[in-house]
């Protein structure tokens, strides 16, 4: 069939029998197929055979047992061969790749920046891949590694850890740019009852939400607009940020805030 032109060569174990060209599911199975025995996608790849959209892979990362001694005699030019000391365990129905939670981590680790890093934890769980738990566990059974200061913040932050950024480093980073410490906790009254505000000016009327990873999650987004509302409604202005967003942008986000209090408190007085 090669000979006669209906097939074409894509490597030494790849054939292509349908175009001239891979695409999608094809391209990773011809780097696991072209990358030896053994052989298994992990990171962003991995995800993305998981059932992760929005990406655009570049590189596509596969890993190899360490007893597989003979590399492969060429690559596809987009696949990054790894040899870890530790290899994953890999999901055990259709392509070979790594389990999700596993994959997300390596994807943030070998990400180009620190935003791609955040990408990498925030979209699993936005696009509900895999539940937060399996994050969390996975990161603390991880040992040394890339971003290992801004993983665990990331991670704890989107998993609710104990030890997440929230309201109280909120209030120390406004005093470092010169804004008076906030209320914390603000009640208002709301169509279902009490509503809780994370941080208030309430004498300007300013009101800022600071929201976790749980608030991607489910029917929190429609929760959270119905108590933005409310408060709007009520002759306050709100801002919402992130906590991914403090860990990635906090001048920017922080420099919102400033002017927000300047333009409320001018024209309060």
């Amino acid at each position: 069939m090669v000979r006669a032109g209906r097939w074409a060569p894509a490597g030494r174990h790849t054939v292509l029998v349908d175009g001239p060209a891979l695409s999608g599911t094809a391209r990773l199975w011809q780097a696991v197929w072209e990358s030896g025995s053994g052989a298994a996608l992990h990171g962003a790849a991995a995800l993305a055979a998981h059932g992760l959209t929005g990406l655009t892979l570049e590189r596509i990362d596969v890993v190899v047992p360490r007893s597989t001694t003979r590399r492969p005699r060429r690559l596809p030019e987009d696949v990054r061969l790894h040899r870890p000391r530790r290899s994953p365990e890999i999901f055990p129905v259709g392509l070979p790749r790594a389990r999700p939670e596993r994959a997300l981590i390596a994807a943030a680790q070998w990400a180009r920046s620190d935003r791609e890093a955040a990408l990498m934890v925030c979209l699993p769980l936005q696009q509900r891949l895999l539940a937060p738990g399996r994050i969390a566990a996975a990161w603390a059974d991880t040992g040394r590694g890339p971003r290992r200061r801004l993983l665990t913040d990331l991670i704890l932050d989107v998993c609710d850890g104990a030890r997440s950024l929230g309201e109280l480093d909120f209030g120390r980073m406004t005093r470092a740019v010169g804004l008076p410490p906030p209320s914390r906790q603000v009640v208002r009254n709301g169509l279902g009852g009490r509503i809780y505000l994370d941080a208030a000016w309430q004498q300007i009327g300013l009101v800022v939400e600071i929201d976790g990873g749980h608030h991607m999650l489910a029917l929190h987004p429609v929760e959270d607009a119905l108590r933005q509302n409310e408060v709007v409604l009520g002759g306050e202005v709100v801002l919402r940020i992130p906590v991914v967003g403090l860990r990635l942008r906090p001048e920017a986000f922080l420099a919102q805030v400033a002017r927000a209090y300047h333009i409320l408190s001018t024209r309060a007085a």
